[in-house]
């Protein structure tokens, strides 16, 4: 096994390239940059530590810094909580992780598929580890694609965005939210590094997409928690949903995910015409 931290190193680098010496309040000292962003005696000046120390950190070196030391560098840096969060599962520093008893396929309570179906006018999934999908209502899969239909390893929100060529045109900002699914598994994948599967699917994106492959090696970080996304739906034409994340108490490492659209609005137009449109599946389904 070898003594460096790749996945460290590279985030650091990536970090520094973008930090800004104006920002940080550096003096100029006459010297021509010849690359962007900050040096490694800087973000070490900026961080109270000795530049031999960060170099040996930047370099993925056997180094446990304290809480406070990488507080420090974190903010020397400018990273934000997700990137400081992500800053400490590549070191090994994040609080301990509680060991898990269920086994490594996930599912959804019975009561979180309830309360889905319950939300007839909003569109709701379950999202758990690596992206999974673990539950969709109906107006979900209406909305986005049917995941039931799909095999069990199908069912992953970040494989259906970048192998899917139908997500690709439901979605008018495609990018960004392909670039946001890539930068949320990688902050997933840092904090349980030991999950073959998570690992199995970063192999299989990498191969077979080369928007995946160039945004994984830019080694940014996201957390989801709300936004919007634009779609042209093949049923009621364009729209834009918001959508709010809870997660929940008992299972961490499950997700929800709701859509809503703005009142009075052509989204909320277009979103009561597809409610509409599968009423009838749900009545011959009743039946």
């Amino acid at each position: 096994m070898s003594d460096t931290n790749q996945e460290l190193a590279d985030f650091l680098k990536r970090a520094r390239s973008q930090g800004d010496p104006s920002r940080a309040g550096l003096p100029a000292d006459g010297r021509v940059r010849r690359v962007a962003g900050l040096r490694r005696e800087e973000v070490a000046l900026l961080a109270g530590v000795s530049t031999d120390y960060y170099t040996r950190l930047e370099q993925g070196r056997k180094i446990t810094p304290s809480a406070g030391v990488l507080d420090a560098i974190a903010r020397a840096l400018d990273l934000d909580p997700v990137g400081r969060a992500h800053l400490g599962n590549l070191i090994g520093t994040a609080p301990a992780r509680i060991p898990r008893a269920t086994p490594s396929a996930q599912r959804a309570r019975p009561g979180l598929h309830q309360l889905l179906d319950g939300l007839e006018a909003q569109p709701a999934m379950i999202l758990g580890r690596r992206m999974d999908i673990l539950a969709s209502n109906r107006l979900a899969r209406a909305l986005f694609a049917d995941f039931d239909a799909l095999r069990p390893r199908e069912r992953n929100y970040a494989r259906w965005l970048f192998i899917d060529d139908a997500a690709r045109e439901l979605f008018v900002d495609w990018d960004i939210q392909a670039r946001a699914a890539v930068e949320s598994l990688r902050f997933a994948a840092a904090s349980d590094p030991d999950d073959r599967l998570a690992a199995e699917l970063v192999a299989e994106l990498t191969d077979r997409s080369r928007e995946f492959r160039q945004w994984w090696i830019e080694h940014r970080v996201y957390q989801r928690t709300f936004g919007s996304k634009r779609l042209r739906h093949p049923i009621v034409g364009e729209l834009t949903v918001e959508y709010e994340t809870l997660t929940l108490p008992g299972d961490p490492d499950q997700t929800v995910f709701i859509y809503t659209t703005e009142p009075a609005s052509a989204s909320r137009q277009a979103m009561n015409l597809l409610v509409g449109w599968i009423q009838p599946a749900k009545s011959l389904h009743a039946e």
